[in-house]
């Protein structure tokens, strides 16, 4: 579904010098489709200039046709959207974007997939910006393949969907009706009076998720105490033992991590290497050794049987992986797993004994 909508304005809409910014906050869990969605927002503009503040941008893939202009931290789009990342600081992000000279209608805030997004709203809330941005709604991406509040065990997820204004149940196609009908019932008893909407693949018409009104400040501030204490999140990377291996460390400095991510024993694997991969060994991973507590993967992968780049995604059980080029990039492994109390030891040891030796036998592609 693609939309020719353009989102409802009103008097009070478009007057940002009095009412702000419009702000909108993504959130979700890890796999639920929020880059998806901001694809979605990106090449579905009429007219309108968005701005959209991720982690890492680079991870949205946006079309080349559309990037007329990028730097280290902000891409321009042909159709006046422009795309930056969350580096350090939200707050500075955001100045960055007010203080362009042309005018931007929306601003949108993507969470990471393990955040409790009330650390986000109180930024904009409690902050200077408040007086420069109003903020719209917080939108809710859930998977609903995947998601499951007595599975995650997650103050997080139970977050996103306490503060979600607008709950998204996606990926509805690959689920029986029945299924959706149940997750839906469960959500509206933990929020009542949530607007739900039903899609696959993001595809949610811009008109119900853009400048809708539906953020409520004064019920977010009684919550302000009791979430007070956020703290940076760290994950958790352990080396590698092949030589030509090396762990590659991510740390996290965005306002939007809170203490809920070490409540609920999340941490990240990362695995770099040098060397290919054996197809035949990393699918027996992924079938046969990969824990249930692995809810997120995702990286850049090198087999020795192929002379393709291959993008590699993992949610839940499902994974993809995409064939492109190389283009004259460095050929290695780069994989990060994320999960639950994970066993970081154990899933590097499985992913090490994929390793293989460069060899002549290659091109042939996978299941040769």
């Amino acid at each position: 579904m693609t939309t020719t909508q353009t989102p409802v304005h009103n008097s009070e809409t478009l007057d940002t010098v009095k009412h702000g910014l419009p702000v909108t906050i993504i959130t979700g869990f890890l796999g639920s489709g929020k880059t998806t969605l901001l694809n979605h927002i990106l090449t579905n503009q009429q007219g309108v200039k968005t701005a959209v503040l991720v982690n890492e941008f680079g991870e949205i893939g946006i079309d080349n046709e559309l990037i007329i202009k990028t730097d280290d931290s902000m891409v321009e789009l042909n159709n006046g959207c422009i795309c930056c990342t969350i580096n350090d600081d939200l707050v500075n992000a955001v100045y960055k974007v007010l203080e362009r000279e042309d005018k931007i209608d929306y601003l949108v805030v993507e969470t990471t997939g393990l955040a409790d997004p009330l650390p986000v709203a109180l930024t904009f809330l409690g902050t200077e910006l408040r007086d420069l941005t109003r903020l719209d709604s917080i939108v809710t991406m859930v998977d609903c393949a995947n998601f499951s509040l007595d599975l995650f065990n997650s103050e997080a997820a139970n977050s996103q969907i306490a503060y979600g204004d607008i709950i998204v149940l996606n990926k509805t196609d690959l689920v029986d009706e029945a299924d959706v009908d149940a997750l839906e019932i469960r959500i509206r008893d933990l929020k009542k009076g949530s607007r739900i909407l039903r899609t696959t693949k993001s595809e949610v018409p811009l008109p119900l998720i853009l400048s809708v009104g539906l953020f409520e400040s004064d019920k977010y501030f009684d919550s302000h105490e009791s979430h007070h204490d956020h703290h940076e999140h760290h994950d958790h990377d352990h080396d590698c033992h092949d030589p030509h291996c090396t762990d590659e460390h991510h740390h996290h400095h965005h306002h939007e991590h809170s203490n809920h991510l070490e409540n609920d024993g999340f941490t990240s694997v990362s695995f770099q290497c040098d060397r290919p991969l054996n197809i035949r060994k990393f699918q027996y991973f992924l079938d046969n050794q990969i824990s249930d507590n692995v809810f997120r993967a995702k990286g850049i992968m090198w087999f020795d049987e192929s002379p393709s780049r291959h993008v590699f995604h993992l949610s839940g059980k499902r994974f993809t992986i995409e064939d492109e080029e190389w283009n004259g990039r460095e050929k290695k492994n780069q994989l990060v797993l994320i999960g639950q109390n994970l066993d970081h030891e154990k899933l590097l040891q499985q992913l090490e004994k994929c390793v293989c030796l460069p060899s002549d036998n290659r091109g042939k592609g996978f299941g040769k």
